[in-house]
């Protein structure tokens, strides 16, 4: 017979595997949202892509680099008003050379749902090639120390992006010899 202990222990657990999924499911969404050329059907510019970012985030968030190399290149940005002004700085208007290429791959991931159950902090790491439109390529690696909370609503969002440089390597111009210019992967 299952005591009611044993239930609310059961819930518990429950609760903390589908709050690790939904956490898991939103870095996953940010860092797809960010690769270029971007893949999110229906997303014709960088305003929308910025718009579909935003959602991910609460209102109170902060998003900044840390450390001798992404302090000075990120800085930090409080509040989703000036989030959204650190991603217009990154992707508005026409940049020269353009980026034509950028892919985020996460590992190393740990969760923690914090005793409260309404928020976590998530670390990973994250390699991400780049490639340029004048052939400058380079791979960039990064450890991400993030924390997230569950909104009223039941979503739970990011409340802090935290990232820190592990390295930064130039790549041959010829790296990558195929490559799309529009990603069709999410077309019907």
């Amino acid at each position: 017979m299952t005591s009611q202990t044993d239930l609310a222990s059961l819930i518990h657990r429950i609760e903390v595997l589908e709050a690790e999924a939904d956490i898991r499911r939103i870095q996953a969404r940010y860092m797809f949202l960010c690769d270029t050329p971007n893949p999110e059907y229906g997303v014709e510019d960088d305003a929308q892509r910025i718009d579909r970012i935003m959602e991910l985030y609460t209102e109170d968030a902060v998003w900044e680099g840390v450390g001798e190399y992404y302090t000075n290149q990120f800085g930090k940005a409080d509040g989703a008003a000036a989030i959204r002004r650190h991603f217009e700085g990154f992707w508005g208007g026409k940049k020269d050379p353009a980026l034509i290429l950028n892919c985020h791959y996460l590992t190393s991931e740990q969760i923690h749902i914090h005793e409260n159950g309404t928020t976590a902090d998530g670390q990973w790491v994250h390699m991400q090639p780049w490639l340029f439109s004048d052939g400058k390529a380079l791979l960039r690696s990064s450890r991400l120390n993030n924390t997230f909370r569950k909104e009223p609503d039941g979503v739970w969002k990011i409340t802090r992006t935290r990232t820190e440089n592990v390295f930064v390597a130039p790549l041959p111009a010829t790296w990558a010899s195929d490559y799309p210019s529009k990603s069709m992967l999410m077309q019907p």
